[in-house]
This record gives C-alpha cells, sequence and structure tokens, in this order.
C-alpha cells in the first residue's frame, strides 16, 4: 500500500480523549486504567488510530503559511470540494451550493434542528441500538427519546421493524426522527428498498427527519450509501441531513461538520439558530483541512482505508465466531465498529456484562459499555487500529476473558 496504516503510533501527550481519558471519569463511560503490565488499546472514542490522509496537513500547513488568521467567509473551493465529493461519491443529483451549510459538528446540526422543529416536552423516534450521543441530544433539550429496536434476521443483519416505528410515532404523536445512515453502532449500511419503506412510515405519519450521515464514506464491499435525501421526492423535502469528513479522515479535534438541506423553509429555520447563537462559525485551518480531504489524494487515501478496516472487521468477526460461543456479532457492511451480544456467553459462564467488561479493561482491552446505546448486554468495539493492534486484542481476550 502506498499509505501508512501499519505503524503504531504513540498518542500520549498530543490531545487524545481516547488515550487520555482512560482511568478517568469525564464523560462517565471511559474505561478503567488496566492493570499493571498491560498497556491500552482504545477501542471506545470512535476516532481512529491511523495517521491521517497527508494531504490534510499539506493543506493545513500550506494555509498555516500565511500569517494572517482574520474573519474570513468559506471559499468556493470549500464548496466546490463538497459538491464534487457528495456528486461522485455518494450520488447526490442536483446538489446545489446554497443546501449547504457550516455546522459544529453533528451534534451541532441535530440540536439544532431538534430545537427548531420540536418543542419542550415532545417525543422524537430513535431507533435502538442507539448511538449514545442521540439520547443526549434529545433529553438534553427537553424532549423525550422512543426508541424502536432493531432486529436481526436470520441471517444476523439487522433491519427495522417498520410496523413498530409506525405503531410508535401514531401512539407517542412524534413527528420528529432521529435517523443514523449507515448505522452505529451496527454497521448497516441501508438498502434502498429499506429506505424507501421507513421514508413512507414517515411520510403517513407527517414526520421529519434528521439524519446522521457521518459514516457514508466507510462502507465495505458490495455496499453502497444512498443518501437519504436521495429516497425519493418526499425525503429530499422532508430531511436535514449531516455529513462530515471526520470519521473518514479522522479529523474530529478539528471540528468541521456540514448539513444538506434541500427545502428552503427546514434550512432557514435551522441555520437560524446557529446563527442567532454564534456558536457555528468555522475554522480556517477546518476548511482547508476538508479541502485536503476531499481531493484526489483524499479518494486515493479511502480507498486503501477501506481494505485496512473490512480486513480488520473480517479478522475480528471471524475469530468471534470460532473462538467465543455465546458471543453474537454481526460483520459490518460499514462503519468500523463492532457490537458484541454477549448475553448468551454471560448466562453460560455465570458472569454479569460489568465483570466481562472489567475483565477486558484490566487487559488493557479499551472496548466500551454498550448499554449506553441500548444494547442490555452488548459491547462495541472500534477498530479502526493498525490489524497488529486487533490480533493483540483478541490474543488478550483468548489469555485472560474469554475462558472456561
Amino acid at each position: 500500500m502506498k499509505y501508512d496504516f501499519t505503524s503504531i503510533i504513540d498518542r500520549r501527550g498530543k490531545d487524545a480523549l481516547a488515550v487520555e481519558s482512560i482511568g478517568k471519569q469525564v464523560w462517565g463511560n471511559e474505561p478503567a486504567a488496566p492493570k499493571e503490565g498491560f498497556d491500552p488499546i482504545p477501542m471506545w472514542v470512535a476516532d481512529m488510530n491511523f495517521p491521517t490522509c497527508p494531504a490534510v496537513p499539506a493543506a493545513i500547513i500550506e494555509r498555516a503559511k500565511h500569517p494572517l488568521y482574520g474573519y474570513f467567509r468559506p471559499s468556493d473551493v470549500y464548496y466546490d470540494a463538497i459538491l464534487r465529493w457528495q456528486t461522485e461519491r455518494n450520488g447526490f443529483c442536483d446538489l446545489e451550493r446554497e443546501y449547504i451549510g457550516y455546522e459544529n459538528g453533528v451534534h451541532g446540526c441535530v440540536t439544532s434542528a431538534v430545537q427548531t422543529l420540536s418543542s419542550p416536552g415532545d417525543k422524537i423516534l430513535l431507533h435502538s441500538p442507539t448511538y449514545v450521543g442521540f439520547a443526549a441530544d434529545v433529553e438534553g433539550l427537553g424532549r423525550t427519546s422512543v426508541y424502536s429496536p432493531l432486529k436481526k434476521d436470520a441471517n444476523g443483519v439487522w433491519r427495522m421493524d417498520y410496523a413498530d416505528m409506525d405503531a410508535k410515532l401514531k401512539a407517542n404523536n412524534i413527528h420528529l426522527a432521529i435517523f443514523c445512515s449507515p448505522h452505529n453502532p451496527c454497521g448497516r449500511v441501508w438498502e434502498r428498498w429499506e429506505l424507501e419503506k421507513a421514508m413512507e412510515v414517515f411520510e403517513a405519519n407527517q414526520c421529519l427527519v434528521i439524519s446522521d450521515e457521518i459514516w457514508a464514506d466507510l462502507t465495505y464491499t458490495g455496499h453502497q450509501h444512498i443518501p437519504t435525501l436521495m429516497v425519493n421526492n418526499w425525503a429530499q423535502e422532508h430531511t436535514v441531513a449531516v455529513y462530515a469528513p471526520s470519521k473518514t479522515f479522522n479529523l474530529a479535534g478539528l471540528v468541521g461538520s456540514y448539513h444538506i438541506i434541500y427545502n428552503q423553509y427546514l434550512r432557514d429555520r435551522v441555520t437560524a439558530c446557529g446563527d442567532r447563537t454564534h456558536y457555528n462559525e468555522m475554522n480556517v485551518l477546518s476548511m482547508h483541512a476538508l479541502i485536503g480531504a476531499y481531493s484526489d489524494k483524499g479518494r486515493a487515501w479511502v480507498a486503501e482505508l477501506l481494505q485496512v478496516l473490512e480486513n480488520n472487521c473480517k479478522y475480528a468477526c471471524e475469530h468471534i465466531w470460532n473462538h467465543y460461543d455465546g458471543v453474537e456479532v454481526s460483520m459490518p457492511q460499514g462503519t468500523y465498529m463492532l457490537f458484541l451480544d454477549c448475553t448468551e456467553w454471560c448466562a453460560r459462564h455465570g458472569k454479569t456484562i460489568d465483570a466481562l467488561i472489567k475483565a477486558g479493561w484490566d487487559v488493557g482491552v479499551g472496548w466500551q459499555d454498550g448499554r449506553r446505546f441500548q444494547g442490555p448486554c452488548h459491547i462495541r468495539m472500534n477498530l479502526a487500529s493498525p490489524l497488529s493492534r486487533i490480533q493483540e486484542v483478541f490474543a488478550r481476550l483468548d489469555k485472560y476473558v474469554f475462558i472456561n
């Protein structure tokens, strides 16, 4: 490969939450510090332990050479980069510059949309398992989360339960849903027919959709992200979609997401919330990071990244299937997260999920409690590390954790 996905990079002292927060209580879901003799391997925060595409720091450095960093407006080059990326990679049609707006993170857009498209006390539909941040966005704004569970089919593929979605929308008078595509933590890349059926349910219940599509670029062989906005005309006029280069290029610390909203009314409402609070201003270096990422060199880098991530996921799933009887896991179709169902394993061995999670933490496996994601006996694992580190994780799990 042309790019480096094998080096083990020491992130200590370099502002890495995934490493520096282990053994501390900041968010409340950090792994405990490992026992003496074990180095921590971070598998909880959803960022990558790979160096980003070289085009990104090159773009930042080139801009930083100019010694003035005053007020600015996003450049034509910035918008053109997004337009080209989304049109060529994700199949957007008739995408215009005016539909694109900067957001200080996906949560910034989600909370703006929740505030402007619902009222305090309203109920909002989410799928479970769910990304932990969505619940915080909803509950923190005085709304209530209502969960429609995803269900595994006979082949172990997570599916939406459309009848349950419809029933809960009607029973709770819900008119706003938060949708995750591709899905975190289940790793589903929704097929077109699935999205069409979901939009039929939302349309029948006059339910607007906030669609988090931050994982759109990270899909594996045989799977293609379909933007919610491109499902049909109704979806295009009733969806607020959020994107970012942060998951794809490991840029979360730079902060720089953007919405795509075709409907002018929705766009004006969401944009007004960010503008009036004055929180939603782009960083000039973040802008240049996106330009570097959404380049031809960025495309080549992502192509190699996907091979590495898919190989890591295959290795991990096959190891679990072959060695950890009682642990259920589905091969993700996208993202770099695994969601382990340990219900049967814990029952067989007379152990609680707390004990299992702690056993991993003790030997430096920094995985994450899945209960925060509405998985009652589940663990979430981040596989975006060099394969040698993933292999070390499973060597430790074999020897110290999944034992009789």
